[in-house]
């Protein structure tokens, strides 16, 4: 017999034996032969095994020394194969039963860092993300001298900045369908939510823009209010960017707003003078 297919065979039988023992454990009905093995299982890193055989055990065990292990390592099983909606409720189940466990504070953080997992791209609904957030900041505010604040600053560091691209990505998209308004308003939530950001100094000029492009596609009955408008977000600019690379834009739609004005203005003289004759 060659030496690669005498391995395969022993392998085979290994396998065979491994899966024969485990459903002989599974189906004995020995709570405590199930617990030892799970342990087993549990540590040579085979999860799917352990949360197999923990599922059998819990309600066995519930109220003795052993039950707080077990439910530990039961929520860890599911984070271990990235189940991890199912791990951050087994750990919040944790949290709330366990509540004088030395292991709560980790299961709390685990509540946290499981739905961080969870969190997807920000072209996506971000429910998990602000849910991440939240818990994280309620694991600070619970544990402000934890070895684990740190992370989990920088964590809600990193999903801010998701959600805040996500905002601009949002802004920007009303902008180039020419719903102009709405990008306005989007933007100036942006700025709301995130005065910290990195972009402001293009999203109050996206907003100027946006104001001034508004004011153009308007009626001209509406137009005068929606160019002085746009006057004050010139202004608003200017004021906190007064060196920008978009000034000699910015500047030219201010140009433009002012004729624009001045022709509502001799249109509105008109119209009173017409009325007096």
């Amino acid at each position: 017999m060659r030496k690669s297919t005498f391995i395969s065979v022993l392998l085979g039988l290994c396998l065979v034996a491994c899966n024969s023992e485990f459903e002989k454990i599974r189906t004995g009905g020995n709570a405590e032969q199930i617990y030892e093995k799970a342990m087993e299982y549990y540590d040579a890193g085979d999860y799917l095994k352990a949360q197999t055989l923990y599922e059998l055990i819990l309600n066995s065990f519930r109220g003795t020394a052993k039950a707080e292990d077990l439910a530990f390592k039961y929520a860890y099983t599911h984070y271990y194969q990235g189940s991890y909606l199912l791990s951050a409720h087994y750990f919040e189940n944790f949290s709330n039963t366990y509540t004088s466990s030395e292991k709560r504070e980790e299961a709390d953080y685990m509540i946290a860092y499981s739905n961080y997992l969870l969190s997807p791209t920000f072209r996506l609904d971000q429910q998990n993300t602000t849910k991440a957030i939240e818990q994280f900041q309620l694991f600070i505010n619970t544990y402000p001298n934890s070895d684990r604040v740190a992370t989990s600053n920088e964590l809600i560091e990193e999903m801010r900045k998701k959600l805040e691209t996500k905002a601009f990505a949002q802004g920007k998209l009303y902008y180039d369908l020419k719903a102009y308004n709405a990008s306005i308003h989007s933007f100036e939530n942006l700025l709301k939510d995130f005065p910290e950001t990195e972009d402001a100094e293009e999203i109050r000029f996206l907003i100027l823009k946006a104001s001034f492009l508004f004011a153009e596609n308007s009626f001209f009955e509406r137009q005068a209010e929606r160019y002085e408008t746009a006057m004050g977000k010139y202004a608003d600019f200017q004021k906190k960017f007064p060196s920008s690379k978009y000034m000699p834009e910015a500047r030219e739609m201010l140009n433009q707003t002012r004729a624009k004005l001045k022709i509502h203005t001799q249109d509105e003289r008109y119209q009173v003078t017409s009325a007096g004759l």
